[in-house]
């Protein structure tokens, strides 16, 4: 089939411009070169505005996400990755195993060539690892400084398996809470890799695709398994309060218990900050019946996800819907939701 165009990207020494959002030969050459040539499959080869697959028996899930992250490279990961691993970790927190994704972009003009294949490439290489497909998309371009490099929205959709029933109203008194690995990790990771942020730290992003953990955990106790939630913006603290709030408990956690690299929790005393609060982007926290905890846990450190989890409170009654936490000294503190933004653009 001939192409309407005969020339090919600049990819070393190239510039996104007005044109490659413009609907017409440079986009057609810009999706063909660069989007389709790394995100490759039999749906998005068909060149149409949506795919159409055929839908598997059972329950299906739909989760969006937009990635407004700063900087676009940080260590450990990139935007690209990122924009992967939090749609199919919003996805799988459901106990569904993702199946397809859609990516919208939002590029600027003046954007190097490559390092918009930088992040094609990565996002294709995360999508590759965690078996999904990224099926359709769209492409628009923003005037020089009104996008700051590229922006992403990705989409994602699931399959949930009959016997399981995972939300996060489903939490009661008594239910065990289990975290699958260290906090702050990515929220250090970002602070490392801007330029007004800059100390020593061998801290890289967790960033991750938690399907494969998930499934691992399904598959041990699909009954047991009440709530999954990935603390990301907000951190454990963020998503043990929204996980009261939709059940209507209280949580009672254990300071001494919560996995924490000291790395991390020398950089937050450093610049002020909470570690509970701190953004996570390849962990999880779950909610199960305590009889199950340990098993479960066993279960989440045979993987290389989980291999730091740990159990680190219990579900309480609690009319007000407070999460408190013991603490080193042995006294108790109320662990609230955050006010305002530790730090903007994370994810």
């Amino acid at each position: 089939m001939l192409k309407a165009y005969t020339s090919s990207l600049n990819l070393k020494s190239g510039h996104v411009d007005l044109s490659h959002g413009g609907g017409g030969r440079a986009m057609a050459q810009l999706i063909d070169d660069l989007f389709i040539k790394h995100f490759d499959n039999a749906l998005l080869r068909q060149h149409n505005d949506q795919a159409l697959f055929n839908v598997p028996a059972g329950r299906m899930v739909i989760s969006t996400d937009g990635h407004v992250i700063s900087p676009l490279f940080f260590p450990g990961g990139d935007i690209g990755s990122l924009a992967v691993h939090g749609t199919v970790n919003d996805v799988a927190m459901s106990g569904a195993k993702p199946l397809y994704l859609a990516a919208g972009f939002i590029l600027e003009e003046g954007l190097p060539l490559a390092d918009l294949e930088r992040i094609v490439i990565s996002m294709a290489a995360a999508a590759k690892a965690c078996g999904t497909l990224i099926v359709t998309g769209d492409t628009k371009v923003v005037e020089r400084g009104k996008g700051d490099g590229v922006f992403i929205t990705t989409t994602g959709v699931g399959l949930v398996p009959d016997a399981v029933r995972i939300s996060g109203d489903r939490a009661q008194a008594g239910h065990a809470i289990l975290v699958s690995g260290t906090m702050g990790d990515h929220g250090v990771a970002i602070m490392a890799g801007r330029e007004n942020l800059q100390f020593q730290t061998s801290i890289v992003s967790d960033s991750a695709a938690l399907n494969g953990l998930v499934s691992d955990m399904v598959t041990a106790a699909p009954a047991d398994i009440h709530c999954l939630r990935d603390p990301t913006r907000g951190g454990l603290a963020t998503a043990l309060n929204e996980l009261a709030k939709q059940s209507g408990v209280g949580m009672l956690i254990d300071e001494t218990c919560i996995p924490m690299k000291a790395e991390v929790k020398a950089a937050c005393e450093i610049l002020g900050l909470d570690p509970l609060y701190v953004a996570n982007e390849g962990k999880l926290v779950c909610i199960c019946s305590a009889h199950i905890a340990e098993q479960l846990l066993q279960v989440m450190r045979a993987h290389p996800l989980g291999r730091d989890a740990a159990i680190i409170g219990e579900v309480i009654d609690d009319p007000h819907g407070f999460v408190q936490m013991t603490t080193d000294f042995g006294g108790r503190r109320i662990v609230d939701w955050p006010v305002g933004e530790q730090l903007p653009r994370i994810c």
